[in-house]
Parts: structure tokens; C-alpha cells; sequence
């Protein structure tokens, strides 16, 4: 019997490591045959822990499970939840970049290779370097860390450039409020980032990566570099690629925790032992990166992304998904809200599909009042808005952008005028201070809506002026996007304005 309890922290902080050695003990005592596995997460975060058990004819659901819990567990007395492919929030998904994640060890190659591991890269160095990058431009796929920038366009610019030394380079600095997938990736399957990377290099004639990873994340830096080093021990990274004559090898570095860098140029700023702030655009890293050679800057889940890609085919991939934005969506669903989690799906869902059936509402009972999308800096979605398909193009059109997918869900109680003083402040500290629409910008911001607060009407205009500026003049997206937070409050929630000016007179 195989008994499968998660290691991934949001398992963990919810008592995974209790039940695993609840369940360890148990066993023991009893003189039971059973082989423990800690798996990564199935994204059900409201089950956590989620265990699993498999006793020859298939996988069993239990959750959330209490210490408490173990020895109904072990006699087959404890209520379960039937196969986790039945769960309704888990059968409405279409898992392809997680479809490994919970279900395998994410530390055993084998158990990668069994469930589809390796067949992309396998096939990629079949492929020529042009080939590789034509196949991922065909996929549509676009960068999965907010821009949506199309990921074959990165590629073919790396591929073009002259240099002795390119890198591919794994953002994994996942900051945004409410965003999981990329610790959850490399919690639960690893090998499929670490793959990833290794035929991007094949792609771009990239000889060297590094995962840059968040110092805030210590589950997934245990994980990624033993991942790391149990690749190159079988010859997936090193100087001979599975045999094939070709070189790639990557290391794991580890940032010290600032927002500012996700974004990719202060980034490699960072991972060059520099101070992390924002570079000026000309030269693109895709020209001039790491150590001013032409480098690959590609979020966690759009590497991850990349083997299904190879595996599957890019016709298949691109057959999911609305418009420009081709194949799945990792949205991330987080806040007040009754059954968060990961969940997988083509683009082109609505809004309100995902908030009022999926995520099931919020978790007082209460009306939904609004949903960030897009983390930190994402407009905040009003119930008017619900009918908007995920998708880059339709969000950007109800003004709003699709970020990290990440969505953080309110209700009626909630204070936006508060919420966009919070946005200006986030700004305000994560700023990395080299331009002056986002240093100076976002100080006035606060300041600006402190007088709305207090009854100055006049204030308003002003505060519509400042983010205009913002939006123009910032030298990254912190800046520039601090504005949709701020104006989509103010915007779509007048009365949270308004009724300040009115308790002042």
C-alpha cells in the first residue's frame, strides 16, 4: 500500500508534517507494509492535507486529515472523498503544465520518466536549434509571468544573436500577492522546469542557466537543487545531454526577497551581485542579458510549460485557448473566497464562472464585491466585469490585465479606497528608486488619497493625473502598472470614494 501526504508548504503550513509522521508512527505500531511518499500538491488548497491511498487499484481521497485522524485512516473507517479526478474542482480542469503535480514523487526521475518525463526533450534533440524555437512559436505559448510577451519572438532573438556564451534564465522570483503556481511547480514537479530550461538552451544555443529563486521560498530551493543535482547525476544536465554530445548545465541562486525583482532586468542585476534595480530598455536581454550576452528570461510556469509542448506537439497545445492567448491558464485563486487553489484551464472562462461556481463565492457568505486579477498591481474586477473571458487581449480590453493569474477575491465589506492607498504604498516600498514617476510618484499617491480620505474632492483629479504620469513615465511595470489598481477602485467603486467626502462635511 503506498500512502501519498503532500510536501508542499501550503500542505505543510496546514499540518501535512503532523499526519506524515502520525502516519509513520500508526504504521509502525500496527507492523503495516506501507511505502510513504510525499507528493506534491493537487492544488486543493481548502483539503489540505490531502492524502492519498493507493491499494492496488487506484488512489483514494481524504481531506483536510488531522493527525487525529490516522488510525480511521489506516482501518478504512475515515470518509473520503473518492478519486481526486472525481472532485468537481479537479475534473472541470485541463491539466497539461500540472498534470504530474501531486501525482508523482517529485524527487524520482523514474517516476517522471513514467508519467511523460523526458519525451519532449528526448524528441527536441531530434530537432535543430530553428526547429525547437519555430515549434514553440507555433504553440502560441506566451510568458506565463505577466506580459504575455510570445515566448517563440524571446527565443528566435537568442537564436540570432552573436555571442561565445548565451543562458536561459528561470524567473522565479514569484512575488505577487495571491500567486503560487511557480512554488507549487517546483515543489511538486521539478524535472518539468529543470526540462524546460534544457531545451530552451537546445533552442537558443544556450550552454548555461540559472534558476533565480525567491529566498522566501526555502521548501523550493530544497527541492529545485536536489532536483538539480539528481539530473545531472543521470546525465540530463551536464556536458553531454543524454547522450547526445550537446551541453547544458544550470545552478540554483537565491535572491534576497525584493518585488522589484521579478522583473527581468533587475533581476539579472541581481544575479550579476549587483544592487536589483530596473535597467533601461534598449538593450534587450535578449541581446545584451546576463553579463551583457544574449540570454532567455522566462517565467517558472512558461518553462514548465515547454515539455507538454515537445511531448504533445505545438497543434495540440495551440488547440486550447481564446484568440492570441493559446493553451492553459494556471489561474491561482486566493482571498476570501470558499475553495481556493490551482486551477488549469484553457483561456477563455469567464470571470464569474471561475469566482461564483469554481472558487465557489467567498468564504463568509457574503456578496462578492470585487476580484483582483493580476496580483498587487491588477485592476480590481467588479461583478459588472464578470462576463469578461480570461484571455490577454479580452482582459486588456475591460481594462484590466491577466498578470501571473493570480486572483484575490473580496467582498462587499471590503474598503476600496483603503485597498487603493494599499496599492500606492506596495509601490511605494518595493520601489527599486531609479525613476521618479515611481519613487516620488507613488509617496504623492498616498498623500493624495489620504486628502480624498479626509474630504478633499478636489483631490480626485490630481490623483487621476498622478497616475496617468505613472502609467507613461515609469521605467517598469511596478510603476506603470500601480495605476490599474488605483483608477479600477476608483473607477468601478465611487461611492467608497465619495462617502469619505461625505462622513468629513
Amino acid at each position: 500500500m503506498k500512502i501519498y501526504v503532500p510536501l508542499d508548504s501550503a500542505a505543510k503550513a496546514l499540518g501535512a508534517d503532523e499526519v506524515a509522521e502520525a502516519i509513520v508512527a500508526e504504521v509502525a505500531r500496527r507492523g503495516l507494509a506501507v511505502e510513504l511518499v510525499r507528493n506534491g500538491s493537487r492544488g486543493m488548497v481548502w483539503l489540505e492535507p490531502l492524502v492519498e491511498i493507493d491499494s492496488g487499484s487506484g488512489r483514494l481521497a481524504y481531506g483536510p486529515v488531522t493527525p487525529q485522524d490516522v488510525p480511521a485512516l489506516l482501518d478504512g473507517t475515515l470518509a473520503g472523498l473518492g478519486p481526486v479526478e472525481a472532485i468537481p474542482f479537479f475534473a472541470r480542469q485541463t491539466r497539461l503544465t500540472f498534470a504530474r503535480c501531486g501525482v508523482i514523487d517529485p524527487l524520482n526521475l523514474r517516476d517522471y520518466e513514467a508519467h511523460g518525463g523526458l519525451a519532449g526533450l528526448r524528441r527536441a534533440l531530434e530537432m535543430t536549434p530553428a526547429q525547437i524555437v519555430q515549434e514553440v512559436t507555433d504553440s502560441g505559448l506566451r510568458g506565463r509571468g505577466g506580459a504575455g510577451f510570445p515566448t517563440g519572438i524571446k527565443w528566435n532573438t537568442v537564436l540570432g544573436a552573436k555571442a561565445p556564451q548565451k543562458y536561459i534564465v528561470c524567473n522565479a522570483d514569484e512575488g505577487d500577492s495571491g500567486t503560487f503556481a511557480d512554488r507549487m511547480i517546483m515543489e511538486g514537479d521539478p524535472f518539468t522546469v529543470i526540462e524546460g530550461m534544457v531545451i530552451a538552451g537546445l533552442g537558443v544555443g544556450a550552454t548555461r542557466g540559472f534558476v533565480f529563486l525567491r529566498s522566501e521560498y526555502p521548501d523550493a530551493i530544497k527541492v529545485m537543487n536536489a532536483a538539480v543535482q539528481i539530473a545531472r547525476g543521470a546525465g540530463l544536465l551536464g556536458a553531454d545531454v543524454l547522450g547526445s554530445g550537446r551541453a547544458f548545465d544550470l545552478e540554483v541562486r537565491v535572491g534576497a526577497g525584493a518585488y522589484v525583482c521579478g522583473e527581468e532586468t533587475s533581476l539579472l542585476n541581481a544575479l550579476e551581485g549587483k544592487r536589483g534595480v530596473v535597467r533601461a530598455k534598449p538593450p534587450l536581454p535578449a541581446l545584451e542579458g546576463f553579463m551583457g550576452r544574449p540570454t532567455v528570461v522566462n517565467n517558472v510556469i512558461s518553462l514548465a510549460t515547454v515539455p507538454v509542448i515537445f511531448e504533445k506537439g505545438a497543434t495540440h497545445y495551440a488547440n486550447f485557448g481564446l484568440g492570441r492567448s493559446r493553451g492553459t491558464v494556471t489561474l491561482q485563486i486566493a482571498g476570501n473566497v470558499a475553495r481556493g487553489g490551482l486551477f488549469e484551464t484553457a483561456f477563455g472562462m469567464r470571470l464569474g464562472e471561475l469566482v461564483n461556481e469554481v472558487a465557489g463565492g467567498t468564504a463568509t457568505g457574503r456578496p462578492v464585491k470585487a476580484v483582483q486579477v493580476g496580483g498587487p498591481l491588477g485592476a480590481y474586477m467588479p461583478v459588472s466585469k464578470f462576463d469578461t473571458p480570461l484571455g490577454y487581449e479580452d482582459f486588456d480590453a475591460a481594462g484590466g490585465l491577466i498578470g501571473h493569474a493570480g486572483l484575490v477575491v473580496f467582498d462587499d465589506t471590503t474598503d476600496m479606497l483603503g485597498m487603493a492607498r494599499f496599492a500606492m504604498e506596495f509601490c511605494a516600498v518595493e520601489s527599486c528608486g531609479k525613476c521618479t514617476p515611481c519613487r516620488v510618484g507613488a509617496v504623492r499617491g498616498m498623500e493624495t488619497i489620504d486628502r480624498i480620505a479626509r474630504g478633499d474632492a478636489a483631490a480626485v483629479p490630481i490623483l487621476t493625473d498622478l497616475c496617468e504620469t505613472m502609467k507613461l513615465g515609469s521605467l517598469c511595470a511596478l510603476g506603470g502598472f500601480t495605476p490599474f489598481p488605483v483608477m479600477s477602485a476608483l473607477t468601478h467603486f465611487p461611492d467608497d470614494f465619495a462617502t469619505r467626502k461625505e462622513a468629513a462635511e
